[in-house]
């Protein structure tokens, strides 16, 4: 929900027909989240999601794509932020909002699946804490202006330069997707000892195999 309880409107995206087909299936219960195969560029939102690196350095994959359509300038208001909120490192499990400085989206939503601008990160826990994050980050802009965001659009986080296969990539989106009904954390920190704490024996854990992260008990 956002912060004004209207539903907010979730649309997956990827032109990688196999991450559309793992999220078809993986999302099978969750009617309500749009998937299409195509480019985040053609989605009609309030804010885009891209994976990022932990500087921000928007040089490859969805990041790289992003950079091109808006202007060099959202690198710079991206990386402004990090520096202010994060001392100029953003962990995983953690993203920053800023203002695209366009229509659509008229915000950008950046959160690391990765430290370097390409690693295999097939083998951590990245894509559900970076997917986690967004929502995160959505919640804590609706707080500062109700009703700012409510439609966003993903893609496939860390199923690029990240290695991760597809249906992996799907069930660790899922995962961070369902914890986001209607919860939002303190803050990262709390965010990120929540989705470590109960996905730490993930990899023993069959891949097509979906997670339910629980919230804590307290609701906001």
């Amino acid at each position: 929900m956002t912060a004004d309880h209207q539903p907010l409107r979730v649309v997956l995206c990827d032109v990688n027909a196999k991450v559309v087909e793992a999220w078809l299936s993986a999302f099978a219960d969750a009617p309500d989240v749009q998937i299409t195969k195509g480019s985040i560029l053609d989605q009609q939102v309030d804010a885009w999601v891209s994976p990022t690196n932990s500087h921000g350095r928007m040089d490859g994959g969805v990041d790289a794509v992003i950079k091109r359509h808006l202007g060099a300038g959202i690198q710079m208001r991206v990386q402004k932020a990090i520096r202010a909120k994060f001392g100029g490192s953003l962990p995983i499990g953690g993203a920053v909002c800023v203002a695209s400085g366009a229509a659509n989206p008229r915000y950008l939503i950046s959160t690391p699946t990765m430290t370097a601008s390409v690693e295999d990160v097939s083998a951590t826990l990245n894509v559900a804490l970076a997917c986690a994050a967004a929502f995160q980050a959505i919640h804590m802009q609706n707080d500062r202006e109700p009703g700012s965001i409510r439609s966003v659009a993903l893609v496939g986080m860390g199923a690029a330069t990240g290695s991760v296969p597809p249906q992996v990539c799907a069930n660790l989106m899922w995962a961070g997707h369902a914890l986001f009904g209607d919860y939002a954390f303190r803050d990262y920190d709390d965010l990120r000892a929540t989705v470590v704490g109960q996905l730490a024996d993930i990899e023993t854990r069959p891949h097509t195999e979906r997670v339910r992260i629980t919230p804590p008990a307290a609701r906001r």
